[in-house]
């Protein structure tokens, strides 16, 4: 039951994501207006407003003018709905969900700009470290000095990367990694390094394909690989933390 309505909500909160993806970028308000058609301006009606359904329902197609509606739509939905269920599954105590439901609300957006704008909104940052900060502090106040550590740790990381290859890593990424702390404490560990395998198995790709000269200078944003890192660290971050700790520290 518990993981259900964690889908239903999740699904409820992609749309608004949708939302975010949409307007924060273009510095519009994620209040108003209304919903609407971008084409013809219509408002979008509650009853075709319906997370994953109404999209299913209209076929992919606003009700006035016909204009198709990206699948992105209805795809974010079901990711956030499953991703958040799953969160609910995995974990018992609720300072673990409450953590990892609200990470993956924030990294979701987060990567998705950054894969069509090339920016991570320092809104989106700022929010995650603050609802992070304050899930800690009220649920799990013993675990938050490993949070803020680990924090460091993971922005600090990225931080010397950025000033040694400014090409290849920006200040949001940054930013991300170090918010990305706060919510996963020592699991951001394998999250980043899931993150930089992502990231340099993509390169070998485009440089095969592209040549070596092209392939250099073909520019990959990195938030959406940090995000992949974080999204798997909410699942598998705690046992591969675990497994090292066990087989090289022991």
């Amino acid at each position: 039951m518990e993981a259900t309505f964690a889908g239903v909500l999740g699904a409820v909160f992609g749309s608004f994501l949708n939302v975010v993806v949409h307007r924060l970028p273009r510095h519009e308000s994620l209040a108003t207006p209304a919903s609407h058609c971008p084409k013809c301006g219509t408002p979008v009606k509650p009853y075709d407003n319906i997370p994953i359904l109404s999209w299913l329902l209209l076929r992919g197609h606003c009700r006035s003018c016909g204009a198709p509606i990206s699948a992105r739509y209805p795809l974010v939905e079901a990711l956030t709905a499953a991703l958040c269920a799953g969160a609910v599954l995995t974990y018992s105590s609720a300072a673990a969900i409450a953590l990892s439901v609200t990470l993956i609300l924030v990294i979701v957006p987060a990567a998705l700009i950054d894969l069509e704008h090339r920016i991570i909104p320092n809104q989106i940052t700022a929010l995650g470290a603050v609802l992070a900060l304050a899930i800690g502090l009220a649920l799990d106040p013993a675990g938050e000095p490993e949070r803020l550590i680990a924090a460091a740790g993971a922005g600090g990381f990225l931080l010397i990367a950025a000033l040694a290859y400014p090409g290849g890593m920006g200040m949001g990424d940054v930013k991300l990694a170090g918010m990305m702390g706060l919510f996963l404490g020592a699991a951001v560990a394998p999250a980043l390094l899931i993150a930089l395998l992502a990231g340099v198995a993509l390169g070998v790709v485009v440089i095969a394909r592209k040549g070596a000269q092209a392939g250099r200078k073909t520019a990959v944003p990195f938030g959406p690989f940090l995000a992949l890192g974080a999204l798997l660290a909410v699942f598998l971050g705690n046992q591969m933390v675990a497994v090292y700790v066990n087989h090289f520290l022991n």
